[in-house]
């Protein structure tokens, strides 16, 4: 097995560009060096370094709280956990807390970084913090969702049911649905 290097040097930026831009969305190219001395372009979405959050709630020790809400990179509706950016200013507890009151209608007495994981590291800088959620208590905030959201109660010992649902397939879900388990499991 081959040995990681931790001080590997990072490739140098000689320059970075914004080379195409939307509202939701920036494209930024940058030159690079490596440490050998090749030199390549690469592109990236620029991200606003805010973080998200997914929340896997847990209504008691076997049901989880899902929602069902319109994905318009598919233009389907999908089956996962509520999730969001976290705002300016706030802790991911905090906006866990927050976009859990938003999307599923409930606030946790308890919630738990699990694990934070990225998205194609090599085109985004989209980290994610996975939360888990427990002693929920109702109580609805107002979201930026365009329609109501589904919410679904679904039974943990069901969970091999959900991943093979044709409407529960963002990795994401699935990574916190997995790690979630394995928490739960160790409690």
């Amino acid at each position: 097995m081959r040995k990681i290097d931790p001080n590997k040097p990072l490739p140098q930026i000689h320059n970075r560009e914004i080379v195409a831009q939307s509202k939701l969305f920036r494209v930024e190219r940058l030159d690079l060096e490596f440490s050998n001395g090749a030199t390549r372009e690469f592109e990236r979405m620029a991200g606003g370094n805010r973080g998200a959050v997914m929340i896997v709630p847990m209504i008691d020790k076997n049901t989880m709280v899902l929602i069902r809400e319109y994905a318009a990179g598919t233009h389907s509706y999908q089956l996962g956990f509520p999730k969001g950016l976290i705002d300016p200013g706030e802790t991911a507890i905090e906006a866990a807390d927050r976009e859990l009151k938003e999307e599923a209608g409930f606030g946790a007495n308890e919630l738990i970084e699990l694990h934070k994981v990225s998205m194609a590291p090599t085109f985004f800088n989209a980290n994610m913090t996975i939360v888990i959620a427990r002693d929920l208590y109702p109580e609805q905030l107002e979201g930026d969702e365009p329609e109501p959201l589904e919410v679904i109660h679904w039974p943990l010992a069901e969970a091999d049911a959900l991943l093979a649902r044709e409407d529960f397939v963002e990795a994401r879900c699935i990574a916190a649905l997995l790690l979630a388990q394995k928490w739960l499991k160790d409690q």
